[in-house]
């Protein structure tokens, strides 16, 4: 009488335990490399500046301080106030370009929509091209008239032709026989959208809104260009920007007058800059990994 075997009996061979084996210490080196540099920048921003000097950046601090925290956080107001602006633009922005981006990538995949491929070719066509910085800058200040407007900072990335054709491809892979049988139902086509196609597009969703989000967050370019410094709460990453730039230019100062200024925590203050300024994207980041890496793959694949 034959033994029968269970699935969970299974045996693998030793030929599929060292495979596995060898992947999981592949990915797991991986991940250290990955993680390293964050260690190394964690443990330089609570060194001093004299052991920096001394003995060059290290992953445990040879001298700890929190000096350059201390000067980042000097104003507590304004990095409040910076960490408000930031978070409420990437909240807002986050939002309303997840919603035109999939609404967009929806239309344009739609076999009934005439001009799609023309739509396409020129969503395409600006990521090839594009008009230069001296009529963007005039388009934002002269046409719109948003110097020294936030929105100057949120209209512009609500839109992406990268993250557009992405959604394109994902929802691609909707049957559009759900489509055909909602209308049948007498249902609109914004209803279709809402009540059936964003459900179903969940992983891609969350995968584009990261893209966004992280867009947002570390945006500063243009906050530089049409933020002037009279604003009092400019967003987090120009604010911090502006902390390390005025740092640089007192060392410089006092090195073009012969003046020693070691106490001025330049190195350690950019590794804590970079901390304040990635917290909390670390700490969101394991929210939206699985779905993230769903939408990568199944947007990627068609089955």
């Amino acid at each position: 009488m034959k033994e029968v075997i269970e699935p969970h009996d299974v045996r693998r061979s030793p030929s599929d335990m060292l495979v596995k084996t060898i992947g999981y210490g592949f990915i797991g080196l991986f991940a250290l490399c990955c993680l390293l540099p964050f260690l190394l920048v964690l443990g330089t921003s609570f060194t001093s500046e004299a052991a920096i000097r001394q003995n060059g950046f290290n992953f445990w601090p040879s001298e700890f301080s929190t000096f350059a925290y201390q000067i980042v956080f000097e104003n507590p107001g304004l990095i409040i106030g910076s960490y408000v602006v930031t978070i409420g633009i990437t909240v807002v922005g986050t939002a309303t370009g997840l919603f035109l981006v999939a609404m967009t990538g929806y239309a344009l995949q739609r076999p009934d929509f005439h001009y799609r491929n023309k739509i396409s070719f020129f969503i395409y066509f600006t990521t090839l091209f594009s008009g230069g910085l001296v009529p963007y800058y005039l388009l934002i200040t002269q046409y719109l008239s948003l110097k020294d407007n936030y929105l100057a900072i949120l209209l512009p990335g609500l839109l992406s032709p990268f993250l557009i054709i992405m959604m394109k491809s994902f929802v691609r892979s909707i049957p559009h026989a759900i489509t055909e049988s909602a209308k049948i139902d007498g249902a609109s086509d914004f209803n279709i959208f809402i009540r059936l196609i964003l459900p179903m597009t969940t992983p891609a969703l969350a995968t584009i809104g990261l893209f966004i989000a992280l867009a947002y967050w570390n945006e500063w370019y243009n906050s530089l260009l049409f933020l002037s410094p009279d604003i009092e709460y400019r967003p987090l990453q120009l604010f911090l920007y502006n902390v390390v730039t005025k740092a640089d230019f007192i060392r410089n100062s006092a090195a073009a007058s012969n003046v020693q200024l070691r106490d001025v925590p330049l190195e350690s203050m950019k590794m804590a800059t970079a901390i304040v300024a990635t917290g909390p994207v670390i700490l969101f980041f394991p929210l939206v990994q699985r779905y993230f890496i769903k939408g990568i793959t199944v947007g990627a694949v068609k089955g």
